[in-house]
């Protein structure tokens, strides 16, 4: 959708209503109407704008992967410890999962996806791989196991997937990180 710079105002507006709303309230509590009149505007304007509540979060979100430093893991076990670390980080953050499921239908959405794990992927694997290693790829590579448990675990619920405790999916997927992070190419 095209807009023009007369409703960048308003636009800008209810961004930084919605951060601050969804960052006091939650996102259940949270409201369109809450939003609106926090940043003057007619709700309807939050819908013309932004689409929907869930679309609005997830624009908003500033979604942290709080990934842990690698380096400091024995170098063959670097795998586990993201695949331990991600999986603890997604049990019930209801937010990534408003992100993952917003990104495959809004191209903004995916835009922040893409930006989230490459801002916080790259420098991550940059420091473990050095930065001779295809580190962009390694983070592409790294972002599609990452989101595709997340998407198959905790959205569309994947019977196999979901009934894998959490040191089951670990000794899965561990070791397809572990090559992803410093295998050979």
């Amino acid at each position: 959708m095209a807009f023009t710079d007369r409703s960048r105002p308003a636009r800008e507006a209810i961004l930084r209503a919605a951060r601050t709303r969804f960052g006091t309230d939650g996102y259940d509590r949270a409201t369109v109407r809450a939003i609106a009149a926090d940043a003057g505007v007619d709700p309807s304007m939050v819908v013309r704008y932004f689409g929907s509540k869930r679309q609005l979060f997830a624009l908003t979100a500033d979604f942290d992967l709080r990934l842990p430093d690698l380096r400091e893991a024995p170098q063959d076990h670097a795998g586990h410890v993201l695949a331990e670390h991600l999986l603890a980080r997604w049990e019930g953050d209801d937010g990534l999962m408003i992100l993952l499921r917003t990104a495959v239908t809004d191209d903004d959405v995916a835009e922040r996806m893409r930006a989230i794990f490459t801002e916080q992927l790259t420098p991550m694997i940059a420091g473990l791989a050095g930065e001779g290693g295809d580190v962009s790829a390694r983070a592409g590579v790294v972002a599609t196991q990452a989101l595709g448990v997340a998407l198959c675990r905790y959205v569309l619920r994947l019977p196999p997937v979901v009934d894998l405790s959490p040191d089951e999916l670990v000794a899965w997927i561990g070791p397809t990180l572990q090559r992803y992070l410093v295998g050979a190419i």
